[in-house]
């Protein structure tokens, strides 16, 4: 481990400088840190990406993924919170569906690059 170490600091500047520039505020890190740990857990992603194709009720994303609508619920607790669900109300219905494009676009990038290797 010893020869990892740097023997000279600062070598890079010009790197440095531009990776520095780069930095976000530690906000920024939390929250993302936060996203990705909703999506640590499978049944989280699960409901995600039922939602791809359009919004469901807590019973039909509960058929669809397997999960029991008691789960469901709790997962989109949490989903909701972090602003990767909406809900929609139609008089005692709920019906959820991503918060926006973005959610997609990362699940289809996770996708990618997890069939790339």
């Amino acid at each position: 481990m010893e020869d990892e170490a740097c023997k000279v600091h600062g070598l890079h500047s010009e790197s440095i400088k531009r990776a520095k520039q780069l930095m976000l505020d530690d906000r920024s890190y939390a929250d993302m840190a936060e996203t990705f740990s909703a999506l640590a857990d499978s049944n989280r992603v699960k409901i995600i990406y039922s939602l791809i194709s359009g919004e469901l009720c807590v019973c039909d994303i509960a058929e669809v993924t397997g999960i029991s609508e008691s789960a469901v619920s709790q997962h989109l607790r949490i989903l909701r919170t972090l602003r990767l669900v909406k809900v929609r109300k139609a008089g005692r219905m709920a019906f959820y569906s991503l918060d926006d494009d973005h959610i997609e676009t990362l699940v289809n990038i996770c996708l990618e690059h997890i069939q790339h290797s």
